[in-house]
């Protein structure tokens, strides 16, 4: 064992605790037990039995055991973006892809590019870069991960900056935070603006946080550690008390969050600005905007005063294959689409074939379901390929193939997104916002108030 280290060996990662006992002792108070003239007995801990502690100091430990059940805050607010709780037409077991017939595969892809048919999937490219992030990118000690970091990090602020979001008296809501470095970069390109607040969402205890480092006046950072379900931004007392524009953002959002995310914004939050219970207003016509204009133009302008709109969204997409039918706010497109949940679990499990396709030797389909990665980018490594198909159930697909069924399934879960933020009243879009070789998952999606429903001047 090291010096003044604990002298317990762990048998599971094959070396010794690397805890700091107590002066005079060899061993941790975790694996105190081992010492021949201890005779206090530990025991798990009953609110996490991955660590033990005396029982003689059990009832003492409970009260600040880490994971006890803390005090909800109060923009906590169960269930408040999870969608629509009735899940009786949601499947009750998941059937592996593996064990479908050559028949029955055939048929969910027809139903895929069937749904796809009309749609436009051909996206655009907006790699774009920001002058707050060229030193960072210029820095030759930089190795080729933190590298492709930044320009991600780079090609989000251009597009941010190019939807005219960088700006003044406004709050950043960054969800899945992690470090919080995408707000630490935003923070930077706004040095010199006034008025600036940042809210970085994150269920889990973050290592090596950045926005601790931010002392500045004028921008103030605040975590908000809660999982984006519960999470009612209106009761968060710094939007209560200065009522800003928000702009949620997020860099590879995660499967379901996305949903959860783009619900809270502009559904939850909305809905709480209005009044309590009282859905958005739905899309109006020309007419309709007119009449409304002459008619209710004091109305508009109350509620202007009482309630800040959600000034824009820019999130990294990632991660479909981790998508919820009880969560998705594409429902309803899926539904126009002759589509359904069954379907849709099929959908954004074969997504992932998009970005772990391509293999070394033939694999079966089913090695590949629910395929997730240890990355922080939560993709797929790619890799010259030696053969060019994988078999299911008599059925050879080329990995071409596989990738091109993994994109539409991916795109078709998008779309599902962009016709919900549209008749919530939103200009939205997706666009490819750096090159594949930086990251698979290279979609943007992004969404600003519609013009459309903006009374024109008479």
């Amino acid at each position: 064992p090291v010096p003044g280290r604990c002298a317990y060996f762990v048998e599971r990662k094959k070396r010794f605790c690397r805890m700091i006992p107590a002066a005079g002792r060899r061993f941790c108070g975790e694996h105190g037990q081992q010492e021949e003239e201890n005779d206090r007995k530990r025991i798990p801990c009953p609110l996490d039995p991955k660590h033990t502690v005396y029982e003689d100091q059990l009832q003492k430990h409970l009260k600040k055991c880490n994971s006890r059940e803390k005090p909800k805050p109060v923009y906590f607010v169960q269930d408040i973006n999870a969608g629509f709780k009735d899940v009786a037409e949601v499947p009750e077991k998941q059937v592996p892809i593996s064990s479908l017939s050559k028949e029955e595969l055939e048929s969910l892809i027809i139903k895929l590019k069937k749904a796809c048919n009309g749609l436009d999937f051909h996206l655009q490219e907006e790699i774009l870069s920001h002058q707050a992030l060229q030193e960072a990118l210029n820095d030759p000690n930089n190795g080729e991960s933190a590298f492709k970091h930044l320009k991600q990090q780079a090609s989000i602020l251009g597009n941010m900056e190019k939807l005219r979001l960088l700006g003044s008296g406004r709050c950043f809501v960054e969800f899945g935070a992690g470090r919080g470095k995408l707000s630490h970069w935003v923070d930077v390109a706004l040095q010199t603006v006034e008025d600036v607040q940042f809210l970085l969402v994150e269920r889990a205890t973050t290592r090596f946080k950045v926005d601790g480092k931010h002392r500045r006046r004028d921008s103030a950072f605040e975590r908000l550690q809660v999982d984006i379900q519960h999470l009612c931004l209106k009761k968060v007392p710094v939007l209560e008390k200065k009522k800003l524009p928000v702009v949620g953002i997020g860099k590879h959002l995660c499967g379901a969050a996305t949903d959860l995310a783009l619900r809270c914004l502009v559904k939850s939050y909305t809905t709480c600005c209005d009044g309590e219970n009282k859905e958005p207003a739905p899309k109006r016509s020309r007419t309709d905007k007119t009449e409304m204009a002459s008619n209710n133009s004091t109305d508009t302008e109350s509620t202007k005063d009482n309630c800040k709109p959600v000034a824009g969204i820019v999130i990294a997409l990632c991660c479909h294959h981790k998508c919820d039918w009880t969560h998705y706010v594409g429902r309803e497109f899926f539904k126009s689409v002759g589509l359904g949940p069954v379907e849709f679990n099929y959908f954004q499990r074969m997504s992932s074939w998009a970005t772990c396709g391509m293999r070394e030797t033939t694999i079966t389909v089913s090695t590949h379901e629910d395929e997730s990665n240890d990355t922080e980018e939560h993709e797929q490594t790619s890799s010259k390929t030696e053969s060019s198909s994988d078999a299911m159930q008599g059925m050879i697909l080329t990995v071409e193939e596989r990738k091109e069924i993994g994109y539409l399934c991916k795109r078709l879960i998008d779309h599902g997104r962009i016709e919900y933020l549209q008749q919530q009243g939103y200009k939205a879009a997706l666009r490819y916002y750096t090159e594949s070789a930086v990251s698979l998952e290279n979609v943007l999606l992004t969404a600003v108030p519609s013009p459309s429903l903006i009374p024109e001047p008479t």
